[in-house]
């Protein structure tokens, strides 16, 4: 009787050790293209076209929770290589070092460029030098410039600083009055109050969308013209010129995602890429990149009506 027992208790501890090696411990799916919750970081010089993407994304898909963490692009990124976020919304691709350490770790990116973007140069608005070359942005950023600026981004991390060091300055060092305002709305208030001070925000930020049938900027502050030194030309970042190539000072807003299965993730992605998606950053005055752009010419009439 005692060896029935015995041989009986192998059998279930045998039993439970079968079944233990065979259980599936792949993490199950609580989402799907359209539902579910999601964390996504973006770059938070995209915050206002970002607010109206999710904020339509989730009116249209009720049971989709899409929550935005706005940071200063290198924290963004950070966050996807940690593995902390499945989607970033960021200026710029990965970097080769990046994309090794995304292959070491098995995170395996896709990412897709949604639109063109710009940095606006903005001053006060009783500011009398509005144009300038890019040799003269050097000048006042590097502190060489003969009238004294205060300069001022967002964030020393931010996709901004990034863009104006590596494309304008290219290695060459800043000056000392440079200004951290901690946000790009910060900024813009900044210029308001200090007429001495020069600052580079995102171009949605300064967008006026009021008005869907005008490009019109925001009233606050006075918008730089930066000379194209092959047109020989001041541009501001008007949406025509940003696709024309005739505005100097541009990036590109670009996805980056690590989803293996059709989640919320690539839900909200697949929309940002959508029709109605690219339509939100057209009416932001970004240039959407995954659908066509009819850019007309328009001729406005100054003559005054003769009683």
């Amino acid at each position: 009787m005692m060896q029935y027992w015995k041989k009986l208790n192998i059998f279930l501890c045998s039993s439970l050790l079968f079944a233990a090696c065979g259980e599936d411990k792949t993490p199950k799916v609580t989402d799907t293209l359209t539902s579910g919750a999601l964390t996504i970081s973006v770059d938070e010089t995209y915050k206002p076209v970002m607010e109206q993407e999710v904020k339509v994304f989730m009116s249209n898909y009720p049971e989709a929770k899409v929550s935005v963490q706005y940071k200063p692009e290198a924290e963004a990124i950070k966050d996807y290589l940690e593995g902390k976020v499945k989607l970033v919304v960021v200026s710029r691709e990965l970097t080769e070092a990046e994309k090794n350490y995304c292959l070491e770790t098995k995170n395996v990116p896709s990412s897709l460029v949604l639109a063109k973007d710009a940095i606006a140069v903005v001053l006060a608005k009783d500011a009398k030098d509005t144009l300038f070359s890019k040799t003269q942005l050097k000048g006042i950023i590097g502190g060489q410039f003969a009238k004294k600026y205060t300069v001022v981004f967002d964030n020393a991390g931010s996709s901004t600083l990034k863009y104006i060091t590596d494309s304008l300055m290219r290695g060459e060092p800043v000056g000392k009055d440079i200004y951290a305002a901690k946000s790009n709305e910060a900024v813009i208030d900044y210029v308001v109050k200090n007429p001495s001070a020069i600052g580079f925000v995102g171009l949605s930020y300064i967008s006026d969308t009021i008005d869907s049938t005008a490009e019109r900027f925001t009233t606050h502050v006075k918008i730089a013209g930066i000379m194209n030194d092959s047109l020989q030309q001041f541009y501001q970042p008007y949406q025509a010129d940003i696709a024309l190539k005739h505005y100097p000072l541009v990036r590109k807003m670009t996805y980056i995602k690590n989803e293996t299965y059709p989640g919320l993730a690539t839900g909200f992605s697949n929309f940002l890429a959508s029709d109605v998606g690219q339509l939100i950053l057209g009416k932001a005055r970004l240039v959407p990149m995954r659908m066509s752009l009819v850019i007309r010419e328009a001729a406005i009439n100054t003559e005054t009506n003769q009683q």
